[in-house]
């Protein structure tokens, strides 16, 4: 008993010193805990009060700059961002006042704005601050009948007259279409689904529509959901168009381009993203006899620094309209991305004109069905008047710097007996290809040349240099076309 009593007696000497021992490390261990629990409670409030802050708290917005010696604000002439209120009046009397005195600047502030179609004036700036809408009404009773363009024939789609553009100017010298990325909304899904019901009588109208203009900057603004074309500058002189963001969905958006330049002579357009149901960009100049008639070519284009998205169309497309001839167009820095087409030229017997001295210097497509088209039997005409011995002439056409992946076909030229394609460059290319089959370089009634080594390998329709311009081997087979012609192009 005696002996237990010691060896319990030693054993709870033992355990002593060692909770001893341990104790300032419990301690430690506490002022630790109580530590992290502060830290993650302050945290916590912190965020808490950040989000409560985000949540009750905008920042305030951006100051309008003076861009013209007189300023007026839509509201005051007495419009009501609301989205409900139709603002169309107050938009004709502050642009009736700027045109009085002259010129001036009309600032839409933050608001959502309702409207019917407007006209501008020349020496003007209509400037869309942060967070305004320009919404266009979508009953098509309040949008004006206008005469057919001229070198169309009629509407474009319906015989008659056409409705007129949300925005629109005629005769215009010095306007400015600008702002803190302001939105002009065209609001086109009502539009959209009676065109394809058939339930409209004329051709619809595009988002914003300059006649006979010169002196045209539009920059720093979103254009979205067009009834039609989306910009359309028609028979203009001097434009520039840049930080411009171009919208509407992929489908179901029937012939929503994003910029039509038609009849234009000396224009910019860069530093731009469009995303859209049809063209990114289409170039155009009349369609068969009455673009003969009206001849006014688009000339002295370039392009660059844009990023193109379109599921129907093409990125950057020249025609099908191009009866008054165009030329000297140069594209670069083109990204195409998830679209139908990179780069199309379209035309047909009928149109008459030219497509010649077109450039295009490093291009990117990314998952892209067909890269770079040439169609010379796009069939569509205004009515049977054209003449059908009216062919386009399509010559001098470069490629330099074309890079991609995921393409399936990288080239298709299908030029005709009727109207052969001249004089093509290609030149320092490498696209990878999702399509095994043999010809994927497909070529028709074309003549060029290749200079230097490009992937894929080029058709047999074209001479072959090296880099220091060198003919290696003359094409003998210009005429021949490929064995695996898709016409879904």
């Amino acid at each position: 008993m005696a002996d237990a009593f010691r060896f319990q007696y030693r054993s709870s000497n033992n355990i002593r010193p060692d909770f001893k021992r341990s104790l300032p490390w419990l301690l430690s261990s506490r002022w630790i805990l109580l530590t992290l629990i502060w830290a993650v409670g302050f945290i916590l409030i912190v965020a808490w009060q950040r989000t409560a802050f985000d949540r009750f708290w905008t920042p305030p917005p951006r100051p309008i700059p003076r861009l013209r010696s007189l300023v007026f604000n839509l509201t005051d002439f007495g419009a009501v961002g609301d989205g409900v209120t139709l603002n169309t009046k107050a938009f004709e009397r502050a642009i009736a006042e700027i045109r009085k005195r002259g010129g001036g600047q009309l600032n839409v502030e933050a608001g959502r704005w309702l409207t019917a179609p407007f006209n501008l004036t020349s020496h003007m700036t209509l400037f869309l601050a942060e967070n305004a809408v320009v919404l266009g009404i979508n009953d098509e009773n309040h949008w004006p009948l206008m005469p057919p363009l001229p070198s169309y024939g009629y509407g474009r789609e319906c015989p008659g007259p056409r409705y007129g553009s949300l925005i629109h100017g005629q005769n215009l010298k010095d306007v400015v279409i600008t702002g803190h990325n302001g939105t002009i909304n065209g609001q086109g899904q009502t539009w959209w689904i009676k065109y394809r019901k058939k339930l409209l009588n004329h051709t619809r109208g595009p988002l914003v529509q300059l006649m006979w203009s010169r002196d045209i900057q539009i920059s720093d603004i979103t254009l979205r959901d067009s009834p039609f074309w989306t910009l359309h500058p028609y028979d203009c002189q001097n434009i520039t168009i840049r930080n411009v963001t171009i919208l509407a969905p992929l489908s179901d958006a029937p012939n929503t381009d994003g910029i039509d330049p038609d009849s234009c002579e000396n224009m910019v357009i860069e530093n731009s993203y469009i995303s859209v149901g049809d063209d990114g960009i289409a170039i155009k100049s009349g369609w068969d006899q009455y673009g003969i008639a009206y001849a006014r070519p688009s000339t002295n284009i370039l392009i660059r620094n844009v990023i193109v998205r379109s599921m129907i169309s093409a990125g950057v497309s020249i025609g099908s309209e191009m009866s008054g001839g165009v030329s000297n167009v140069s594209v670069e820095n083109l990204l195409v991305w998830n679209s139908k087409r990179g780069i199309r030229i379209k035309t047909s017997p009928g149109r008459g004109g030219y497509v010649r001295q077109i450039s295009y210097q490093n291009l990117t497509l990314e998952n892209v069905r067909v890269g770079i088209v040439m169609k010379t039997d796009y069939n569509e005409h205004p009515d049977k008047g054209y003449n059908p011995n009216a062919l386009p002439v399509i010559e001098d056409i470069s490629f330099k710097g074309i890079r991609g992946q995921g393409v399936r076909i990288p080239v298709r030229i299908y030029g005709s007996q009727e109207i052969p394609v001249w004089n093509v460059t290609f030149q320092d290319m490498l696209v990878g290809i999702t399509y095994k089959k043999k010809r994927i370089f497909q070529c028709s009634f074309v003549q060029g040349r290749v200079i230097g080594k490009i992937f894929p390998k080029p058709c047999e329709n074209l001479d072959l240099y090296d880099d220091e311009g060198r003919l290696i081997k003359q094409s003998t087979s210009q005429n021949s076309s490929t064995d695996t012609i898709d016409y879904d192009s």
